[in-house]
């Protein structure tokens, strides 16, 4: 291809990411475009564009370091492996993405001034944590379609249908009536800080939609602003957004964790791989307690049934033991494993094909010495499969949020979907007051469900139900 025209198309890619190449940086770039052929050079440069974003610039000069480092990252991830097929992570492994106001964008933590996350938080980390959870929310919900501003030259009638997005801020600052206001807040019972919501209690209940209304959800309020009130008319949920939406906008960043630098649903390898390996399956149980006797015989018999065909993989979640905690309870613990262990040795084909994932954090040794594909991990975790992502968490939430809810929804609808509703707006697994579901401050990130995954798995107590959200997300 000629030189001429690859660097006019370099030069024009750059321009409308707002970047400027320096001299020896276009020299460096056009070296290395020289092999590509002009089919495949739109999709390289782009791949070199994402690149380039995702590192540390100090303005929009491209430098040289900054460009060789990006096209490294190129290099890297389209040498993929083996090892990205299936991979476990733990919530303590889960990258972390700041929200940048000025930027529009999610950084790493690393480009930003926040400190390395600690298991045990300061005062900071607990308004950070709501302040994060409300800055995704709100660039999401600016991102809508209803919120988004009509084009220019568009029909009288398309601006009608529009809506925009106040903040609290906003109002505090109107002295004269303020009409057709939607602010996003948070649902407190805090009566000294200003908030959303009318002194008129049953005005409110009135005013509920789909979903699981609970403390510390985030909802988006219509209604009028006067005199240091907000009068709301009606209320909803945050709207949702389907991953690819957000992979689109936000391009191949790897917000769910693992090995690749990359999200795992850009690679084209990975998704082949998942293609051609139609026959995997993963089978999850719940509430495994190891030291009763009927379930060691049930997972035998579950054992005996899968071992003409093993699955990919077996989740099993806690709890491990029938009775509570006590100074016995290691010991009973690592007895069960020990029973567990048998059973899986006594069906070679398992043994040698599956993976066992277990959501408890002590790693028992000598386990791990007679069932080598054990993977020991926090609760929730994350699973990557090919292109696929899992979220399991093993929490009894449906209980606790319909115990938490403001008020009830109808009898007439089923609960799980209003659950999965909630889930999906918040963007969070446990959307709770922290007294009733308390977290670890700091790593309140790793509960997201943003961008949205292929599954999200809720391990708990209440009757199996099946979910299909945004046409392509399942929740159990």
């Amino acid at each position: 291809m000629d030189a001429r025209r690859v660097k006019q198309k370099v030069s024009a890619g750059f321009k409308m990411r707002g970047l400027i190449l320096r001299p020896e940086s276009s020299r460096f770039l056009l070296r290395v475009l020289e092999s590509v052929t002009e089919a495949d050079l739109e999709e390289v440069l782009e791949r070199i564009l994402d690149a380039v974003e995702k590192q540390p610039l100090g303005s929009s000069m491209v430098e040289l370091s900054v460009l060789e480092a990006a096209v490294q990252d190129c290099s890297q991830s389209c040498d993929e492996t083996i090892d990205n097929v299936f991979n476990i992570i733990g919530a303590f492994d889960v990258p972390r993405f700041i929200f940048s106001t000025e930027r529009k964008k999610f950084v790493p933590i690393s480009m930003t001034n926040h400190p390395v996350p600690k298991l045990c938080g300061q005062s900071r980390d607990k308004a950070e944590l709501f302040r994060e959870r409300y800055t995704i929310l709100q660039q999401r919900t600016h991102r809508h379609e209803l919120f988004t501003p009509p084009v220019i030259g568009s029909a009288p009638d398309e601006g009608r249908n529009k809506f925009q997005l106040k903040t609290v801020e906003a109002l505090l600052g109107s002295t004269a009536k303020v009409g057709e206001v939607i602010v996003l807040g948070m649902i407190t019972q805090l009566k000294e800080v200003f908030l959303l919501f009318p002194h008129s209690c049953s005005f409110l209940f009135s005013c509920l939609c789909f979903g699981l209304y609970t403390e510390s959800c985030f909802v988006l309020a219509e209604g009028w602003y006067e005199d240091s009130v907000f009068h709301i008319n009606a209320f909803g949920f945050p709207p949702t957004e389907p991953s690819s939406f957000t992979r689109a906008y936000y391009g191949n960043i790897n917000f769910f964790g693992g090995p690749s630098s990359t999200a795992v649903k850009a690679s084209a390898k990975l998704k082949q791989l998942e293609e051609e390996n139609e026959d995997a399956m993963f089978v999850i149980v719940s509430d495994v307690w190891l030291d009763r006797v009927e379930v060691l015989e049930k997972i035998q018999t579950m054992f005996s049934g899968y071992s003409a065909m093993p699955p990919t993989c077996f989740i099993f979640c806690g709890n491990f033991s029938s009775a509570p905690y006590g100074r016995h309870q290691l010991r009973t613990l690592k007895e069960s494993f020990k029973a567990l262990a048998d059973l899986i040795c006594e069906y070679p084909s398992i043994h040698k094909s599956s993976r066992f994932v277990y959501n408890v954090r002590s790693s028992i040794s000598e386990f791990r010495q007679r069932v080598p594909f054990s993977v020991f991990t926090t609760n929730p975790c994350r699973v990557q499969y090919c292109s696929q992502e899992m979220v399991v968490i093993r929490e009894d939430l449906v209980n606790k949020m319909c115990r938490n809810c403001v008020r009830l929804p109808s009898s007439n609808l089923d609960i799980p979907s209003h659950f999965v509703k909630t889930i999906l707006s918040q963007g969070h697994l446990t959307p709770l007051p922290l007294y009733v579901c308390p977290v670890h401050w700091p790593y309140d990130y790793a509960l997201r469900v943003y961008p949205v995954p292929d599954v999200i798995v809720f391990a708990d107590k209440y009757d199996p139900f099946n979910v299909l959200e945004l046409h392509m997300l399942h929740v159990f």
